[in-house]
């Protein structure tokens, strides 16, 4: 571990229950946040949270405490937690102490920075309002990002939260020439592992730093390694003014883990369990990601959500900070929608005339209307069948399928497990491939052809080789849902005819 600035200050452990331990000191007591160390080589990390007494702290150990035990000598450092920032940290993986982990050289051209820094003031934030595009359609079209503000993505597990980040670091190293700073939260260490390899395979890790506190290590690890992520976003947005993106994977995993040191350090819980002080930490890592008159810390943070319950604490807390929220659904992944992005329930403060521009906007309002009204029909669908709505009902559900299936999109981080290779799709062709779906352009194409498409044009191709193929094998049943062959089936709760059936029953009425 790296030296911080020492002191001879000593104590001595007075008591040591799992992570929380108790030290004196009668020379001179430590201020709040600063590091101790104890043991062999000094090796396990105490950070003074709470002073008991003129003589006693009560800290948190960074690290696990085995072989800790009462009378054993502890040096005050003298500083806090301190984050290696410079030229030198890039292409590198760190854990929270600023160690490589990633088993190459000490990095030289660095210097240390405290984790506990102030957000930017009022005066020195920009008010300028800029989209960030992703080339991920159905994210620029209803839920544009904001260029230096925060979106997170909401879902249970296994929904995609982190198939969607990675895919949208892939997406925007290429385009944008800032920093990309990943930050992962009480995660799988398997993740951060196949992360390194793909970003080394895809030439862009020279412009990454990724920073880890897996979910194996104590909680005061997991609580601080946002905080070290951030004092290094810090230095590229001020010192060398330039843009910088920061990852986070899970930022519930840091309440989590304020959660887990607040019942340690005996505070009552508030509701559900959690720690009374959560919207003050949460706030204490949020607010440092600004933008700024020099440079701009973009963030993107998956947010686990628990039974996928959007009113727990943990999630509306989490809301109150973001210019975006992006909400993954189970039901749209079980359908086979990717990304499984909940249109409805996801939305943006950028959705203005004034940022994105009046087609845009009138666009955005047209599909969401379109898919809400699609959402209303399907219980009268389920019950009576298509044959019962009017003419105007069963224009609507043509144009909520065929945008259902035009906003999806193949990704290039999972081109290995589906077969379909990834798409990066401009906002003006999602524009205009919504725009030509909403006029009732593709009302006669089959659904299949707009599936896991990327612009718009490809669905003519893709219907062409659908009709030759489907000459080819007359006789064959027709796919199940309509769907390709690669992907996962489209069952949806409410029984829906196959667009042969549509056309047929709008045949028979218009007649």
């Amino acid at each position: 571990m790296k030296d911080q600035a020492h002191s001879t200050n000593l104590g001595t452990v007075v008591s040591v229950r799992g992570s929380v331990v108790d030290v004196r000191f009668d020379k001179q007591l430590p201020s709040i946040y600063s590091v101790l160390r104890a043991g062999a080589d000094q090796q396990i990390v105490i950070e003074v949270l709470a002073q008991q007494d003129a003589q006693h702290v009560r800290g948190i150990a960074l690290t696990p405490t085995q072989g800790l035990a009462r009378g054993m000598a502890v040096e005050d450092t003298g500083g806090p937690l301190k984050a290696p920032v410079g030229k030198g940290i890039l292409s590198r993986m760190f854990d929270v102490f600023g160690n490589t982990i990633d088993h190459g050289p000490t990095p030289t051209d660095i210097q240390w920075r405290t984790v506990h820094r102030a957000p930017p003031t009022l005066a020195q934030r920009s008010t300028k309002s800029e989209i960030f595009e992703t080339g991920i359609k159905i994210i620029d079209v209803l839920v544009p990002l904001e260029r230096g503000g925060k979106a997170g993505l909401f879902g249970g597990a296994g929904v995609g939260k982190t198939i969607l980040l990675t895919e949208m670091i892939h997406n925007m190293i290429g385009q944008q020439k800032g920093v990309s700073i990943f930050c992962g939260i009480g995660e799988r260490s398997r993740e951060g592992e196949e992360l390194y390899r793909d970003m080394k395979t895809a030439g862009v890790l020279q412009n990454m730093v990724m920073v880890f506190g897996q979910m194996d290590e104590p909680p005061g690890s997991r609580f601080r390694v946002g905080h070290a992520a951030l004092t290094m976003a810090e230095y590229f947005r001020d010192d060398e003014h330039r843009d910088v993106l920061l990852l986070i994977d899970n930022i519930f995993r840091f309440i989590q883990a304020g959660m887990e040191m607040s019942g340690l350090m005996g505070q009552m819980p508030s509701r559900l369990g959690y720690q009374p002080t959560m919207g003050t930490e949460l706030a204490g890592l949020e607010e440092r990601i600004a933008n700024t008159d020099t440079g701009a810390i973009t963030s993107i943070q998956a947010v686990y959500v628990p039974a996928d319950d959007l009113t727990d604490p943990a999630a509306v807390h989490t809301f109150s900070h973001l210019s975006a929220s992006i909400v993954l659904s189970r039901k749209r992944a079980g359908e086979g929608l990717y990304p499984a992005i909940d249109p409805l329930a996801s939305s943006s403060k950028m959705t203005t005339p004034g940022i994105v521009g009046q087609r845009h906007y009138d666009l955005a309002r047209e599909i969401r209307r379109t898919l809400a009204q699609y959402a209303e029909l399907k219980d009268i669908i389920a019950m009576l069948g298509l044959e019962q709505l009017s003419q105007e009902d069963r224009n609507v559900v043509t144009r909520a399928r065929r945008l259902e299936r035009f906003l999806t999109q193949p990704f290039f981080t999972t081109e290995q497990f589906t077969g379909l290779t990834g798409k990066l799709v401009s906002l003006q062709d999602a524009l205009d491939g919504c725009e030509r779906i909403l006029g009732d352009e593709f009302k006669d194409s089959p659904e299949r052809s707009l599936y896991m498409i990327g612009a718009i044009d490809e669905a003519k191709g893709q219907a062409k080789a659908d009709s030759a193929s489907r000459t080819e094998t007359q006789g064959d049943p027709p796919p199940a849902a309509d769907l390709q062959p690669d992907s996962q089936p489209d069952p949806q709760s409410d029984p829906q005819p196959t667009p042969e059936v549509e056309h047929a029953a709008a045949d028979t009425h218009e007649s």
